[in-house]
């Protein structure tokens, strides 16, 4: 664990080292956003006193996570690099998800009392970050306080439960005027609204035009659907099945990037949801190994135009082949080198504005070698991405890339220069992923070689470090084993 550290910390040495100065612009717009998306009841439980008929091996049964909980590993989603979460609903309710409402205006129990609710956001914005909250209304209780004083603004579903009726005036009216309290009186960031595509369009811009009034909000819809009057941002079209079929396995059939030169300006982009089954179980179901593929499916999300959605757990690559087997509670106690991964690619998204606003060139697709370039005015980057079985090189001409520039690699540390020819030649193993820094070629970088001489001399030291403590070890274990072997004869009686 302690060599893992040590190397996180070199990668932000290396990235800082790199990253150009004009990539450290404020961020001030949605495109800037990285969102983790969980669902409070399978995050983390902090109160036993609000365990109500809780039943942990139960997955349709609510399992305990809280409000509590919620703020007291706050730190650990920041510590990854995430800028907003997604808390899902947080309303009275009938389910573990929130999605069966029984009362906007009451807390869930289970979750905790309003003021645990205040206390968790104030976390959120004292990390800075942001926070939305989810508000579900095409599949609410049929013990909706609404539908006992108001039924005529319901309709039933299949299932049993009731969906709101959003070109009804009255209900319009009453939605937005409940919503405009909680958004001031919370000082909430965001608003996802669920099954948009359900819902009256007016309603969809009245909504949106009055919760901005008040507060700078973002309004974003929970899934796939083309542009919509009032919505920040909807999920891209075709995006999660296009990332599952290119990184379930390497060698894919087909390698396709999801219309990567068109704008992503309002797209969410994401693998999987907690509406679908996970990512993994689509690894497992090939015989392929999740680590790998979610590094290489983290490459690339994270690098790619949009607005980057992470499930909660995915850090862990959770299992699950559909809800509720999907929302299992979160264990945080696991191996972090998917971690870290994680946090060393937000970390230099949330450093660069051209990977996170800038233009994209693909200029390599097939049998799963993927390489594109992000830049802007300020910085370039070139993303290679390898997802076959095999080493993969491409040559990049000057028309691209530059005259008298050099391409840094941040994660494999290959550093690729103009050839005789006047074009560079990058060159990746199987399995693997590279950002290269397009720079200016000055001959000797002073804060890479910096960076290089604080890596050695950190890693001479933690080999010094490990063999003392190894030595002091073994002495001590010699001493104790001696000891113990001169008691174990017994004394001579002399009487």
């Amino acid at each position: 664990m302690k060599a893992k550290w040590f190397l996180a910390i070199i990668t932000g040495i290396l990235l800082v080292s790199l990253v150009t100065p004009a990539a450290a612009k404020e961020k001030n717009s949605l495109q800037d956003e990285i969102i983790y998306d969980l669902l409070v009841d399978r995050y983390f439980n902090k109160v036993i006193q609000n365990d109500y008929e809780v039943d942990s091996r139960d997955i349709t049964a609510f399992n305990g996570g809280d409000f509590k909980g919620l703020a007291s590993e706050m730190q650990y989603i920041k510590d990854m690099g995430f800028t907003m979460v997604s808390i899902g609903p947080v309303f009275a309710t009938d389910t573990y998800d929130g999605k069966e409402v029984i009362d906007y205006q009451q807390f869930e129990r289970h979750f905790g009392t309003e003021e645990e609710f205040q206390e968790a956001i104030d976390k959120i914005h004292e990390l800075d970050m942001k926070v939305i909250i989810d508000i579900p209304t095409q599949r609410v209780s049929k013990e909706h306080v609404w539908n006992k004083e108001n039924p005529e603004w319901f309709s039933e579903n299949e299932d049993g439960t009731m969906a709101l009726d959003t070109t009804n005036p009255e209900a319009q009216r009453k939605l937005i005027d409940w919503f405009s309290e909680f958004v001031e009186e919370y000082e909430i960031d965001g608003i996802r609204l669920q099954t948009a595509d359900q819902l009256d369009e007016d309603f969809i811009s009245q909504f949106s035009e009055t919760m901005k009034s008040i507060r700078d909000v973002y309004i974003i819809s929970d899934l796939e659907m083309g542009p919509q009057s009032g919505l920040d941002a909807v999920v891209k079209p075709g995006i999660e099945e296009d990332l599952r079929s290119s990184y379930k396995n390497f060698d894919p059939l087909s390698t396709t990037s999801p219309d990567f030169e068109e704008t992503a300006e309002g797209q969410l982009t994401r693998v999987d949801s907690l509406l679908s089954n996970r990512f993994t179980s689509d690894i497992v179901a090939v015989r392929g190994f999740p680590p790998t593929r979610w590094n290489l499916l983290m490459f690339q999300l994270l690098t790619m135009p949009g607005i980057p959605i992470v499930q909660y757990g995915s850090e862990i690559a959770m299992n699950g082949s559909a809800p509720p087997e999907s929302h299992s509670i979160l264990n945080m106690g696991v191996d972090e080198e998917l971690i870290d991964h994680i946090t060393s690619l937000t970390s230099l998204r949330n450093q660069s504005e051209a990977l996170r606003t800038g233009e994209t060139e693909v200029l390599h697709e097939k049998d799963g070698w993927l390489v594109y370039k992000r830049s802007n005015k300020e910085e370039s980057w070139i993303i290679a991405i390898n997802n076959s079985s095999s080493t993969k090189s491409l040559t990049i001409p000057a028309e691209v890339i530059g005259d008298d520039k050099e391409m840094r690699g941040l994660f494999e540390n290959d550093v690729v220069r103009q050839n005789d020819d006047g074009d560079y030649q990058i060159t990746l193993d199987r399995e693997l992923g590279e950002a290269f820094n397009v720079i200016e070629r000055k001959g000797f970088n002073k804060a890479y070689i910096a960076a290089l001489i604080l890596l050695y001399t950190l890693f001479i030291s933690f080999l010094v470090l490990a063999w003392r403590r190894g030595r002091k070890r073994n002495l001590a274990k010699a001493n104790k084993s001696k000891n113990s072997d001169v008691e174990e004869f017994p004394k001579p009686n002399h009487g």
